[in-house]
């Protein structure tokens, strides 16, 4: 019947094998609200070794005698990406109803109806709603189900380094912050942490990744501080005030809830992948007449290059103070009625005769 969508098994095959490269790439793109602050390194399985080199050496007034002794000091870190797979059973007929919606499959609507490639590339970028979201997340558990167990994310990978003492205050590469952020003190505050950046790191073009929130809480705290002024002619202030627009706040839904504000230039925050090699791949099989399984493989994970204090800073947020039990107060006794003694006193203090009370002292 004209219009009706039905791809074989083989077609969904030859699909997977010819366009493995792209349908692979397809998470990574998904992701790349986040992705784009960030560099990416290609091709890389398991492990490889990142860095910076620092070479100590100087010139100095001309004199053929003098040498010096300085080493080549290597600052080494570990970019590592993850073997994930996934396999996902889906009814072929559903993900092209999905996929045409409401859409002409008749004449020449069919020029823009879905192939068996499509389908699979729907199946493929859907994955990246949860890579996106273990960016910062993550937590590896190589006994876990989801992506979030898959590789380490920043936030954990921050956590690690400051129980280690390699992100401190001692180094200049970590502040913790003693009050919550409102939009009262938004902009002061982070006024207040382009302060203490490293003279170097200050230097360069930079991003602050948070939440969308505290951007929101920046830009109220600003019209609150700058209503008056002439240059504050916008709403939307992207880059934190005194910085000459080379701190700028990146927003990202992925940050919701996170416990850090990272400040890096992009080419520090590193992600590593694969979907080139023998290992990694897409492929279709079938499941039972109705039903076909999605299977994929692929590498990821990310990394700092470096957390030298002249690349990279972290803030801890301010939390919520633990709320603590107030113990009631003890009851404070009423005060005897002038009557006490009395019968009055009696008949409130115990109750009537009926009720068993001694009417003069109101004791039974």
């Amino acid at each position: 019947m004209a219009g009706k969508l039905v791809f074989t098994l083989e077609q969904y095959q030859e699909a997977a094998v010819k366009y493995r490269k792209e349908l692979l790439m397809l998470p990574i793109l998904g992701s790349m609200d986040t992705l784009k602050h960030m560099t990416g390194r290609p091709g890389i399985r398991y492990k490889e070794r990142v860095g910076t080199m620092d070479f100590d050496a100087q010139f100095g007034p001309y004199n053929p005698k003098r040498r010096s002794n300085n080493n080549l000091k290597l600052d080494f870190r570990t970019l590592e990406t993850f073997f994930g797979s996934v396999i996902a059973d889906f009814e072929p007929n559903r993900a092209i109803q999905t996929l045409l919606g409401e859409g002409p499959t008749k004449g020449d609507g069919q020029m823009q109806t879905p192939t068996a490639k499509h389908v699979l590339a729907f199946m493929a970028k859907s994955l990246s709603f949860h890579l996106n979201e273990a960016i910062w997340a993550g937590v590896r558990n190589p006994d876990g189900e989801t992506t979030l167990d898959l590789f380490d994310g920043f936030d954990t990978i921050t956590r690690k380094e400051i129980e280690a003492e390699n992100i401190s205050v001692a180094r200049g590469n970590y502040l913790k912050l003693t009050e919550k952020i409102t939009r009262a003190n938004a902009c002061d505050v982070l006024k207040d942490i382009l302060f203490t950046l490293d003279p170097h790191l200050r230097a360069q073009q930079l991003n602050l990744y948070c939440s969308q929130q505290l951007v929101d809480m920046y830009n109220e705290s600003y019209q609150l501080t700058h209503g008056g002024l002439p240059y504050n002619n916008r709403y939307q202030q992207n880059a934190v005030e005194g910085s000459e627009g080379r701190l700028v706040m990146v927003p990202l839904a992925n940050k919701v809830g996170s416990n850090f504000i990272h400040i890096s230039p992009k080419s520090n925050m590193l992600y590593g992948y694969d979907n080139m090699s023998d290992e990694t791949s897409i492929l279709v099989k079938e499941y039972d007449p109705f039903m076909l399984s999605f299977i994929a493989t692929m590498f990821f994970g990310v990394q700092f290059e470096t957390i030298d204090k002249r690349r990279f800073k972290t803030i801890e947020l301010a939390t919520e103070p633990e709320q603590t039990a107030t113990p009631a107060a003890p009851a404070t006794p009423a005060a005897p009625a002038d009557n006490a003694g009395g019968t009055t006193g009696g008949e409130n203090a115990g109750g009537d005769n009926n009720g068993g009370g001694n009417p003069d002292t109101g004791q039974e």
